[in-house]
Parts: structure tokens; C-alpha cells; sequence
């Protein structure tokens, strides 16, 4: 049997700390129950005492099936026993089966940021802890600035660790504060202190300030720690903490420890990313280990040749493992492989020694050299496959639109800005002429689309823009330059797919990305063209 690591989440409070991040108490209980669904062993839910927001999570705190909700706090302070102490009490008063405690192991900071004897320091702890104890609750202890402590003075910064050890913490967390230590160097200290401290007693909480976050809480595993603190999405003060969602598949796929996470759990990882990063309202981040749009994406035609044989060749996990999918991405470096493999999973069948085959690839590198990235808009990529297969019907055709942005004072000498769009859209045999206005020139021009379209294609309504970018090509033109337009959509099943406009004119350009678009929408519906 595998042995076994436990996850303490600390996203709720030092993922709070990250600038732009402002949890609300609903959202702090939908996330600790999502943490909770995965299968993580402690939830830190925050610091009762410190803000609003605390105090009303722990007046009432979430009930988790699995998960131990957990309320952080310091040791007592000094000049106070640990009876009588606010912090404390706050803590204990929660209605929580497990604290977490931080405490100062550095000298220095003893010195000067307590100013107290460092005996007196060895004693907050041992109170703190045991005062915990004695009230029938789990304890961890954070050693604040462990490694740093330890360069420092190595022989105080264990008489710390091991002062809360022996007063009864059930976890004794080494803690790289400022994130500036090194792998090899949590490897050399870890080990150390595993000589007089038991590894199923001691945890990791590693900063990402040199980018080792991950790194140095694999290295902790190794030298013995079985408690590793991290966060979603590595979310934390500065750079961040240690990334949970990179780690728990590393953990259990690459080293074989066992976690509370199940398989089915490690499978809705994906899933439970991007829904954290959606509820913050951030774009998740593509590149992310495991877990990114493009953790598993194939660009290059030999890769994709390869892949078409063994998955492993380029696939270090099978991506269904983390319940993520694999891209094959076609742009101006694909070749046959490629251009095959995007036919398949888009469903059509084509003999692969069909001369469109080669055309399909010619024209890609064609359009990608004029400023089109299909890696990116898989939608507008197979449009321009099913067009070239005759696959595509006719359900619109734009005879002509015309956009006018006008910028006034209105009577109280405010500024007024407005944008009107008409259309002469075509379909089949009838010549639609509508006017919309909207907030921008693109907003009107869809708003007038939609006035035009929806009375015959109703399952357009449903169609939200998420999503509007504009990318300048050829910069060096100036006010001449060609910009690249990128349109996110998203159905009313919650699909979505991103279309590709490319002009010396931002607006035909806008045009060419909502007309893809709406036929895309229409395609996946199934929709016939008026004859």
C-alpha cells in the first residue's frame, strides 16, 4: 500500500491575500464544499477576529463531509496566558474540530518584531499549543520563516519546531515564507529536522517568489514531510503559494503516494480550475500544468504523426486522467497528420489521400501567413474545412453594412458617444434590411445581425459574446496596421467556441468573426438553409 499525504487547503486565506481577490462569505462556503468534493483533508477557512467577513464564516461555518474546517490564528500574545488571550479565544470559540497556529521561529524576528526574550518565544508556543490540546482540538503549528530561521541559527528554529511538537501539535509545519529557498536546500533542512521530528508529524508550506513552490513541496515529501499546505491555482500574496491543483496529480500520478483525492476526483481537477477561476471572474491560465487548454495541445505535424500512434510519445498522463482533453491545433506548422486528426474529431470522414487534404493544408499556411491563427479558433478552422468539402449551407449572406460612431455633448454638456449599425443581410430569397444601435461599433453591428437573423433562426438567441480581443498585425504600419479579431462564444448549454476575422479593417474584420460565428451555431444545431 502506497503511503499516504494529506492536503491542507489555505486558498480562503492566503488566496485571499492575492491582489485583486476579494472573497465574499458565500463565496469562501462554495469553495470550501467544491475542496471538500475533491477530497482535500483540511479547508482553512480564514482568521476569526480579523475582518467581517471571518467572523461571519465561523458564526456559522460550513458543515464538510470529509474535509476538517480550519480556523487560523497566532499564539498567545505575551504578557497574556494562553487562557485568557483574545486570539486565542476566538479561535477556540469557533465552532471548528481543528486549529492552525503561527508562531515566530526566526531569532530575528524574536528579537525584533516581539522584542522579547527568545526563552519567553519557546514559551508562547508550548502554552498556545497545549492550551489547544487541552480543549479537545487537532493543532498544526506554521513555523513562520523556517528556513530562514534556520540558516540563521539551525539549533533555535528546531527548539521552535520541537517546542510545539512536544506540547502535542498534531502537524508541525516548516514554513518558506518569502518563498526564497531552494530545492536543494528544503531537501538538506527537511531532512534535518526529520532526525528529531517524526515526517507524520511535519507539513510543508512553500511561496513561489523564485518560481520552486511545487518543486520545494515535492522535495519536502521526499526528505519526509507528509502534510503539504497549498492553494488553487497557487493563488497567494505576491507570486504565490504552492500550486495544489499541479501537485495533487503529481503526487498521486508521478510519485504513487495515496491522498484523500479518489480517481474519480482527480478526473474533475480540470473542472474544478477553471470553475474557481470563473467564480474570481480570471481567465484561466492556458499554459497550466495538467490542467491548461494547452497542457495537452499538439501543434507541430510530426508531434501530431506520433501522437496518431502512441499517445505517449508527447503525453507524459493520458489527459482524461485529470479530466482534460487532448487539442490538435492546426496552424502554419500542421501537416497532413494534423489536418487528418482535426477531421476526425470534428467528425468527417475523408479518404486521406483526398486531394483536399493537401489543398486544406496549403490553404491554412496561406491564411495563417496573412495574419489567420486557427490554433486558436477551432471553429472558424472547421468552417474552412466543411466549405472546402461543400459542407456548409447557405443560411446567410451579407449584401452590405454600414457602421456609424458619432461622439456629442448632450444638453447638460455631458459626452454622449453612440453607435448605429445597418445591415442588408440575405437569406435565400429575401433581403433583410435592419438598423441597431448598440455600445461600440461592434455590439451594434451584432445587435443588428440578431435583428435581422433571429425572427428565421431562432436558436440564435440563445448566443452570448464572452469574449472580444483585437490583435494588431504588422504594427510597425501604424494607424495602417492589420488587425486580427478573436470573438468567444458561448451557447445556451454553456458550449463555447472562438471565430477568426482578419482585415485591414477592424469592423469587416469584427464582421468575419460574428458571421463564422453564427453559422458555426447554426451548423451545430443542425439548422437548414432557407431554399
Amino acid at each position: 500500500m502506497s503511503e499516504r499525504i494529506w492536503l491542507f487547503d489555505t486558498t480562503l486565506r492566503d488566496g485571499a491575500q492575492t491582489q485583486g481577490v476579494d472573497f465574499s462569505v458565500a463565496d469562501k462556503i462554495a469553495i470550501a464544499k467544491r475542496l471538500d468534493a475533491l477530497g482535500i483533508d483540511y479547508v482553512e477557512g480564514g482568521w476569526p477576529g480579523a475582518n467581517p467577513t471571518d467572523d461571519a464564516l465561523f458564526r456559522d461555518p460550513p458543515k464538510l463531509a470529509k474535509a476538517r474546517f480550519t480556523a487560523f490564528g497566532m499564539t498567545r500574545r505575551p504578557g497574556r496566558s494562553a487562557a485568557n488571550d483574545p486570539g486565542l479565544s476566538a479561535l477556540l470559540n469557533s465552532d471548528v474540530g481543528s486549529i492552525s497556529l503561527v508562531g515566530k521561529t526566526w531569532d530575528f524576528h524574536v528579537d525584533v518584531a516581539l522584542g522579547i526574550p527568545r526563552e519567553e518565544n519557546l514559551e508562547l508556543i508550548r502554552d498556545s499549543v497545549a492550551e489547544v490540546v487541552g480543549r479537545g482540538r487537532e493543532v498544526g503549528f506554521d513555523c513562520e520563516h523556517f528556513f530562514d530561521g534556520w540558516k540563521a541559527n539551525p539549533d533555535y528554529a528546531l527548539a521552535c519546531a520541537r517546542a510545539a511538537y512536544e506540547a502535542g501539535a498534531r502537524w508541525v509545519v516548516l514554513c518558506d515564507t518569502n518563498g526564497g529557498t531552494l530545492p536543494h536546500e528544503v531537501t538538506e533542512i527537511v531532512t534535518a529536522v526529520a532526525r528529531h521530528i517524526p515526517g507524520d508529524r511535519l507539513g510543508i508550506h512553500t511561496h513561489d517568489d523564485t518560481g520552486n513552490a511545487v518543486a520545494n513541496s515535492l522535495a519536502a515529501v521526499r526528505a519526509g514531510v507528509r502534510q503539504i499546505q497549498g492553494t488553487l491555482n497557487g493563488l497567494g500574496e505576491r507570486c504565490g503559494n504552492a500550486n495544489l491543483v499541479t501537485l495533487i496529480p503529481t503526487l498521486m500520478l508521478k510519485m504513487g503516494y495515496e491522498t484523500g483525492v479518489t480517481e474519480a476526483g482527480l478526473a474533475s481537477l480540470t473542472d474544478l480550475s477553471h470553475w474557481f477561476d470563473e467564480r474570481l471572474n480570471r481567465t484561466p491560465l492556458s499554459g497550466a500544468p495538467y490542467v491548461g487548454g494547452r497542457a495537452f495541445a499538439h501543434k507541430g505535424g510530426l508531434h501530431v504523426s506520433a501522437i496518431a500512434k502512441d499517445p505517449r510519445s508527447y503525453e507524459h498522463v493520458a489527459p482524461e486522467r485529470v479530466g482534460n482533453r487532448r487539442h490538435l491545433v492546426v496552424s502554419d506548422q500542421a501537416g497532413r497528420a494534423n489536418i487528418l486528426a482535426r477531421f476526425a474529431e470534428i467528425g468527417v470522414a475523408i479518404d486521406p489521400k483526398d486531394r483536399n487534404v493537401d489543398r486544406l493544408v496549403d490553404l491554412v499556411k496561406q491564411r495563417e501567413f496573412e495574419g489567420y491563427s486557427y490554433d486558436t479558433a477551432a471553429a472558424s478552422f472547421e468552417l474552412l474545412a466543411r466549405r472546402m468539402l461543400g459542407q456548409v449551407p447557405a443560411y446567410f449572406a451579407m449584401d452590405r453594412f454600414t457602421v456609424v460612431d458619432e461622439r456629442r455633448f448632450n444638453a447638460r454638456g455631458e459626452v454622449v458617444q453612440e453607435s448605429e449599425a445597418t445591415v442588408l443581410v440575405r437569406v435565400g430569397d429575401k433581403t433583410l434590411h435592419e438598423v441597431s444601435f448598440g455600445n461600440g461599433p461592434v455590439n451594434a453591428l451584432d445587435n443588428a445581425m440578431r435583428k435581422a437573423l433571429e425572427p428565421i433562426y431562432p436558436g440564435l438567441k440563445p448566443l452570448r459574446l464572452v469574449d472580444f480581443k483585437v490583435r494588431i498585425l504588422r504594427s510597425n504600419e501604424g494607424t495602417g496596421a492589420m488587425p486580427r479579431v478573436m470573438i468567444e462564444t458561448e451557447d445556451a448549454d454553456g458550449t463555447r467556441w472562438s471565430t477568426i476575422g482578419v482585415s485591414t479593417n477592424v469592423i469587416d474584420a469584427s464582421f468575419e468573426a460574428l458571421g463564422d460565428s453564427f453559422t458555426y451555431a447554426l451548423l451545430r444545431a443542425g439548422a437548414t438553409a432557407p431554399v
